[in-house]
């Protein structure tokens, strides 16, 4: 069985010059206009990195080729998987993010993962009240680092939909 998912809806990389990254994503896929979100506290309360409470900070820029999402990360500071990825590989592709359609799809798929030898190794909610989950599962041994499963709650939902019309 697979996992209670729709298709992957985002492609993400992790970089330490957001500047250089949207400019060679610009020039070779096209994308138009890219939304930056600088300083994103994901604190202990609401995310978890490894099984423990995470304290960090990244920076975000979004962009869409059509209904895909791009997103870049830029990991600011404090432990998580965008700063080991750095550490360990330099810049580059990270993850695909597949997205579940309710809450209890998202925990659903979580476990199901989990039961298939890929645990979260990072999970939260996103900051800000905007609702949103996300969980980082990983099998390396089977060259899977990461895959993102999340749930987009309507007002994410409507945030990434004005992102989107803006590459019109």
């Amino acid at each position: 069985m697979n996992l209670p998912v729709q298709s992957p809806t985002q492609i993400a990389w992790v970089t330490s010059d957001l500047d250089a990254t949207e400019t060679a994503l610009t020039g070779l896929l096209g994308a138009r206009k890219w939304f930056r979100i600088l300083d994103v506290h994901f604190a202990p309360d609401s995310c978890s990195y490894r099984d423990e409470p995470a304290d960090f900070v990244a920076s975000i820029s979004l962009s869409y080729l059509g209904d895909m999402q791009l997103e870049l990360i830029s990991p600011v500071r404090g432990e998580n998987i965008y700063s080991d990825f750095l550490r360990d590989h330099g810049p580059g592709l990270h993850h695909i993010c597949v997205e579940a359609d309710s809450p209890e799809q998202f925990d659903e798929a979580v476990a199901a993962a989990a039961a298939k030898g890929a645990p979260a190794v990072q999970r939260g909610a996103m900051p800000g009240g905007i609702g949103g989950q996300f969980a980082y599962v990983s099998a390396p041994q089977a060259g899977v680092p990461f895959l993102e499963i999340a749930y987009v709650s309507p007002q994410l939902r409507a945030f990434y939909d004005y992102i989107k019309q803006k590459q019109r």
